[in-house]
């Protein structure tokens, strides 16, 4: 069956293509943790309703893009297209909505039905920070400046930009959603079928129009600016000067929008050229609404996703592959030997490895082969001794350690 190939949009992580991945995990969650978001693991599928009230019914991913399927107990599943539902319904399931505020940060795989391309699977991978209970423009500053320091950590923040908006509060949006209706009402006959569809449902939405005949439309649509209330203003302002405190640099877009109606103020994305059509690495925004639509309280809360593909595509390098430590018995009688070293090195966090066979000519050309960085090399005389010969494979020396001081020495 050497046919079988991997479902079109999903791919293995092997190599380097690995090591790129668990390198924008291990920053992102040690970052994170810095700024207090502790580790959430939810379910990979979620009751389909999580997901149909929390996105809409009527949204693109909820129609078009959704895994769903029935149990063998006829309950509709989705696997999840997304994290931050998730967490929402993880948090009121488990009763924390009085125990606020909660910092999460989450790292997996999400799933949607869309048209394969270079840095968009089917089964793609996400990492994500929800900061839950906190309404001052000051969490949504927070939470954008720890993503900002997980891309300075990744060494990929030069190659890409803040871009800023806000979306207002509720009289804000109503009053800007009846400017965009008359405006696109206007020019009807020249929107293209999804935009005609959203002029009904949520008309912001034609404003993240890909259709190019849509985008020629949307350039000289009005935006929100003149709409918004003096709070929703005055909530924005504080926004970019907690950002400017934190110093992270942004620009703003008044043509970023979320497509859910519980979005509201801050709306972001971290963009950048070097990705062609998939230029966000990592968006987010206000989401206030969310935790009421799972049956929970009104709960105000902030956060982002982003692409773990996409950030692994902006490394310019990978991370090289960890070097053993190569452990070399000459002989069978040095095998016992040879093996309790190799678990002590192991018991210390170094990485070693002991080839199965071989003479010493064999095991040490596939220690050079596996990019070892040190042999320890075991034969009966320097057992008598209680010594091994360490032999460093970077300069070429080698000098006889006691077994006692080995792990120390290579560590």
């Amino acid at each position: 069956m050497t046919d079988l190939q991997p479902v079109r949009g999903t791919r293995d992580l092997l190599g380097e293509d690995q090591r790129r991945f668990h390198r924008v995990v291990d920053v992102a969650r040690r970052v994170a943790a810095t700024y207090g978001f502790d580790e959430w693991i939810t379910p990979i599928f979620e009751d389909t309703r999580v997901f149909a009230r929390t996105l809409g019914e009527t949204s693109d991913v909820v129609m078009k893009e959704m895994y769903t399927f029935p149990d063998r107990g006829g309950d509709s599943l989705t696997l999840r297209p997304e994290g931050t539902a998730g967490v929402c319904r993880a948090l009121v399931t488990n009763g924390l909505t009085q125990s606020l505020p909660q910092k999460v940060f989450y790292a997996g795989p999400m799933f949607r039905y869309e048209r394969p391309q270079k840095g968009r699977y089917r089964q793609f991978h996400q990492i994500g920070l929800e900061l839950i209970g906190p309404a001052e423009p000051l969490a949504d500053a927070e939470a954008i400046a720890c993503g900002w320091t997980i891309l300075e950590a990744l060494g990929v923040a030069s190659d890409t930009v803040l871009e800023l908006n806000t979306l207002g509060d509720k009289d804000s949006r109503d009053a800007y959603r009846s400017a965009l209706v008359a405006y696109f009402t206007d020019h009807k006959a020249d929107l293209s079928e999804d935009s005609l569809n959203r002029l009904e449902r949520n008309p912001m939405r034609i404003l993240d129009s890909k259709d190019e005949g849509d985008r020629r439309i949307v350039a000289n649509a009005p935006t929100i600016q003149p709409y918004l209330t003096e709070a929703a203003a005055t909530f924005y302002q504080k926004l970019q000067a907690h950002l400017t405190r934190f110093r992270v640099s942004f620009v703003e877009n008044p043509r970023i929008v979320r497509g859910l109606d519980y979005y509201g103020h801050t709306a972001f994305e971290f963009v950048t050229s070097r990705l062609g059509a998939q230029g966000t690495v990592m968006a987010g925004g206000r989401y206030d609404g969310l935790v009421q639509e799972m049956g929970g309280p009104a709960t105000p809360a902030v956060g982002w996703a982003a692409g773990i593909e996409r950030l692994s595509m902006l490394m310019e390098t990978a991370p090289p592959p960890p070097a053993p430590v190569a452990v070399i018995p000459i002989g069978d009688a040095a095998e016992a030997t040879a093996i309790e070293l190799l678990q002590a090195l192991r018991s210390n966090g170094i990485r070693a490895e002991m080839a199965y066979r071989g003479n010493l000519k064999r095991r040490m050309e596939r220690a050079n082969r596996t990019g070892a960085r040190a042999a320890v090399i075991l034969g009966d005389d320097d057992i008598a001794k209680g010594v091994a010969q360490v032999k460093n494979l970077q300069t070429g020396t080698q000098e006889a350690i006691p077994f006692s001081q080995i792990p120390s020495r290579l560590r």
